[in-house]
């Protein structure tokens, strides 16, 4: 199929996905996971409405960034954040939605000027093998956090322990909102979060139905990945 039949489905899935809990469709964005995708694929995805792009790994991103500068695409950080590479990220992407950390957070905060906007990761089944804040490790970070005054926390974004069956995250999803409910009534400064950027191919779906802003979509609008 073509990324355009593509994104007309993920569309029509996201409006019936939206009408069974009675939200606006416009309440969600598409972004379109480009790892190990070719600029043609990418161009493509954006000529056909999708205007957020997530890249996992900086110096793909920058390859997919060079050819493609012409477009109007907001490049979102996705992957593992790394020291080293904090420079980089800060200067090629429009947006992290991957701080991983109190130290991902204080080494954003010394390398920014103005108030920059962030998400956090929230590792929300609290697997060893991903990385991101725990629910319980945010709960006793958020008072330290909101002293770091050149981060505004905006967004929670997680990725839940996989399952074949999306009802089985359902759970995770709807923690994630609920957290987001429970730090926003707390009204610290620095926080004021808006978006949940949460679902993926597999339960998408699931993940719009429990509130999520942000779909990340990679397989379902590109087909599969060339390594």
């Amino acid at each position: 199929m073509k990324i355009k039949d593509n994104y007309k489905k993920i569309m029509e899935n996201v409006e019936r996905a939206c009408q069974r809990v009675d939200r606006n469709a416009s309440e969600v964005k598409i972004m379109g996971v480009a790892k190990a995708q070719p600029t043609e694929k990418i161009e493509d995805a954006y000529k056909c409405g999708i205007k957020l792009i997530g890249e996992n790994k900086t110096q793909e991103a920058e390859v997919h960034q060079a050819a493609l500068s012409s477009l109007g695409i907001k490049w979102h950080f996705i992957g593992k954040l790394q020291k080293n590479k904090i420079n980089r990220i800060l200067k090629g992407f429009d947006f992290i939605q991957s701080v991983d950390g109190v130290k991902s957070l204080e080494h954003i905060h010394k390398r920014v000027n103005e108030v920059l906007d962030v998400f956090i990761e929230i590792n929300i089944g609290d697997e060893k093998n991903k990385s991101g804040f725990t629910v319980d490790g945010l709960k006793k970070a958020l008072n330290y956090i909101s002293f770091l005054d050149r981060v505004k926390i905006t967004g929670l974004m997680t990725i839940p322990p996989f399952s074949d069956d999306p009802e089985d995250v359902r759970p995770y999803f709807r923690k994630v909102r609920e957290l987001k409910d429970e730090i926003n009534a707390m009204d610290l400064p620095n926080f004021d979060i808006r978006d949940l950027s949460m679902g993926m191919t597999g339960d998408y779906e699931v993940a719009v139905e429990e509130g999520a802003t942000i779909i990340r979509i990679g397989t379902a609008l590109f087909g599969r990945r060339l390594k």
